[in-house]
């Protein structure tokens, strides 16, 4: 049996492989998308509005935000993991937009390391997620473990994140996810801030949202197929040719971003929704938004820039902004609400 200190090490030594493969390595879906290609904006050619004018501010769990952007969940636990971690909580504080660390698994069976996630001190006013592996409730983890996670953070949420998926093709993987729901529901109705269910790359239907929702689970994250492959990304960690198969068989597993967002709100025209999974630009976040999503998240493209320098960061955010400004005005609408309810989006033919 493997010693804390063992299992410790391996869990930061993984949360270092992952930044790497991600910033070195082509773990991209290439056959699978995000579906937001899929639809189409009707150009106004007379908005009838000033750009100036244009308010891209909305609320999520009760926090305001300046736009709806996330950094979505990326890492922590190690040196490098905390630089990035602390130029983004930076960049989110100066922009007022939500951020979410990666597992912080790490943090509990390692103190030490705990600090690579503290992003408060640099984010006050910031709304942010804290975040653990669903399947861990099944692994000795609890409400315990969870509130630690949530205090190291001063969290406004904590995310669930659901990988079934990675969990398969990953080296030694935690695969049993035997009575979740029932210890979610468990989880929920004792924590005291809401609890974001969030998948890593492979999408939650509308069906599963009924679940969660039924179990007490307050938002979903979608994460859908089309960007990051975990089954890559676990594929180019891999200690045998067996998990090296896996993850290239199913490296465009999944249901797209797009699907998710339209299924959910067929079922669940309220829960608050977080589009994630493959966005890369402004114009995809517009796309969610029109789609019926929230807010929207990014992890690669705020990973890349964060691992230059916060400047890469900001110049990120000013694009997203600046690109997510461009849509509404050219639909002519000032606001996300009034994107939302515009019908000017248009499925492609």
């Amino acid at each position: 049996m493997n010693s804390p200190n063992s299992v410790s090490a391996q869990t930061q030594s993984r949360k270092a492989d992952h930044i790497r493969i991600c910033l070195e390595e082509d773990v991209q879906c290439h056959e699978a998308t995000n579906g937001l290609e899929r639809y189409r904006f009707t150009h106004c050619c007379l908005p009838e509005i000033n750009r100036d004018d244009i308010n891209l501010s909305t609320t999520f769990l009760g926090k305001h935000l300046s736009s709806p952007l996330l950094i979505s969940s990326m890492t922590g636990g190690t040196e490098q993991a905390g630089l990035i971690n602390q130029r983004l909580a930076k960049v989110a504080q100066n922009y007022k937009i939500a951020m979410g660390v990666g597992s912080q698994r790490v943090a509990v069976e390692k103190p030490q390391v705990a600090d690579t996630f503290a992003v408060r001190k640099y984010a006050p006013d910031v709304l942010l997620f804290a975040n653990l592996g669903a399947v861990q409730l099944n692994y000795k983890y609890g409400l315990d473990e969870c509130l630690r996670v949530v205090d190291i953070l001063e969290a406004d949420a904590l995310i669930l994140h659901l990988n079934p998926l990675q969990e398969c093709i990953q080296t030694s993987g935690d695969t049993d996810f035997r009575g979740l729901i029932d210890k979610i529901a468990n989880l929920c109705s004792k924590l005291p801030i809401p609890v974001i269910a969030k998948e890593v790359g492979n999408g939650i239907s509308a069906v599963m949202t009924e679940k969660l929702m039924a179990a007490g689970v307050t938002a979903i994250d979608v994460a859908g197929a089309g960007g990051t492959s975990w089954a890559k990304v676990e594929s180019e960690r891999a200690e045998n040719p067996l998990q090296r198969r896996l993850g290239r068989t199913f490296a465009d597993w999944g249901l797209s971003t797009a699907e998710c967002i339209t299924g959910i709100r067929s079922l669940a025209p309220d829960v608050p929704l977080i589009a994630s999974g493959g966005l890369r630009h402004g114009l995809d976040v517009a796309t969610a938004i029109a789609l019926g999503a929230d807010i929207a998240g990014l992890a690669m493209p705020f990973l890349k820039a964060a691992a230059i320098s916060e400047a890469a960061v900001e110049d990120l955010a000013e694009v997203l902004i600046a690109e997510l400004t461009t849509v509404l005005f050219c639909t002519g609408n000032a606001t996300l609400e009034q994107l939302k309810h515009s019908q000017s989006l248009q499925r492609r033919q």
